[in-house]
């Protein structure tokens, strides 16, 4: 029973309009291979910035084909378009990107499996025109009215709208999801998912009461028992953050949000020293934020590492098990929406 289907539930070929957010720089391939499996769509994330991009294509392309065996339905992949202080296209958008293209020609299974890319951080430029002519469903993520449009005219299938409150790397413009999302979906007419505060059922159901088609969730994703490839102690410290214990700072693309501690704190100071990163150059300062992502990721360096999250895990006390949740969370909604719709219905309207 798909008691929410609709115009990008049919698109992407899924059960249920609920999408788990790109989650880099580590592996998520059980994840998304979860959240596909519950009916939703699951998103393999890029794997960081290895010195060589080879390398980092070849993992890319080891965590697409784990995810594969782990799933018969679709799922996405999501690749950051990185530019440089010119506005140039940094060199791992376009190998990740190709990578992801030439995996789906090579194998007829990864074909049917890999069925959406979304790009986000930066605006995409000619590889919207290369991700379509490819097969695939295009998603951009934008944080501004502005962008979504942009995208839109460009030929994007979908724009995920990104309110300031989502974890991660947040939008510059800091415009939240309930300004945010009604001005997209007035403004476009193509499939628009919300990311940045969502954590259950209501949230999806005011979602789709603003014009949204779906949600995007990346921390209630995390705190999940199918996120067995993360440290435990990181899902801990989500689990323990209160209201008030994020904070944005200055991360890879723009704005990052996560729980502030000793590595976030290094990034607010305004003298900018970072302690040995404050040395180093910026593209290994780049490297120095990436590397404290994945130490609070694979090591449980909660302290040390930047532990990226939304606003939203403030309201999260427990993991829970996602095929269970996303069915469930989809009928809660529908039936939210019908609650409102009858208790409503007698309201006698302007003349």
């Amino acid at each position: 029973m798909n008691p929410l289907e609709n115009r990008y539930t049919r698109l992407v070929g899924i059960d249920h309009p609920i999408v788990q957010e790109g989650l880099g720089p580590f592996r998520t391939p059980k994840l998304a291979a979860a959240v596909s499996n519950a009916g939703g769509l699951g998103t393999v994330s890029m794997p960081g910035f290895p010195d060589d991009l080879a390398d980092g294509a070849k993992l890319l392309r080891e965590h697409l084909e784990e995810c594969a065996s782990l799933t018969d339905r679709h799922f996405a992949v999501n690749i950051p378009v990185g530019v440089d202080g010119t506005g140039e296209i940094l060199g791992f958008t376009d190998v990740y990107i190709r990578a992801v293209i030439e995996a789906r020609k090579a194998e007829p299974e990864l074909e049917k499996r890999i069925t959406v890319m979304t790009t986000s951080a930066g605006f995409f430029g000619p590889y919207g025109r290369m991700i379509q002519d490819a097969g695939m469903i295009h998603q951009h993520k934008v944080g501004s009215t502005r962008q979504a449009v942009k995208a839109a005219e460009a030929g994007a299938d979908v724009v995920i709208a990104a309110g300031f409150e989502m974890g991660g790397h947040a939008p510059s413009k800091a415009v939240h999801t309930y300004v945010l999302v009604p001005s997209i979906t007035d403004a476009v007419d193509i499939p628009v998912l919300l990311t940045g505060g969502a954590r259950n059922a209501k949230g999806l159901a005011a979602a789709l009461a603003m014009g949204a088609d779906g949600v995007a969730m990346g921390t209630r994703f995390i705190t999940t028992h199918d996120n067995s490839d993360w440290h435990p102690a990181y899902l801990q410290a989500l689990l323990d953050a209160e209201e008030g214990d994020d904070v944005a700072f200055n991360g890879v693309y723009g704005p990052c949000r996560g729980l502030r501690n000793e590595a976030s704190q290094h990034l607010l100071a305004e003298s900018c020293d970072l302690g040995e990163a404050g040395r180093m150059n910026p593209v290994e300062q780049i490297q120095w934020k990436i590397d404290r992502m994945q130490a609070a990721q694979t090591d449980g360096d909660v302290e040390g590492g930047l532990v990226l999250t939304g606003q939203v895990a403030a309201e999260i006390q427990s993991l829970v098990s996602v095929a269970e949740f996303v069915p469930q969370m989809a009928q809660e909604a529908a039936d939210i929406l019908s609650s409102l719709a009858a208790r409503y219905a007698g309201v006698s309207q302007p003349a």
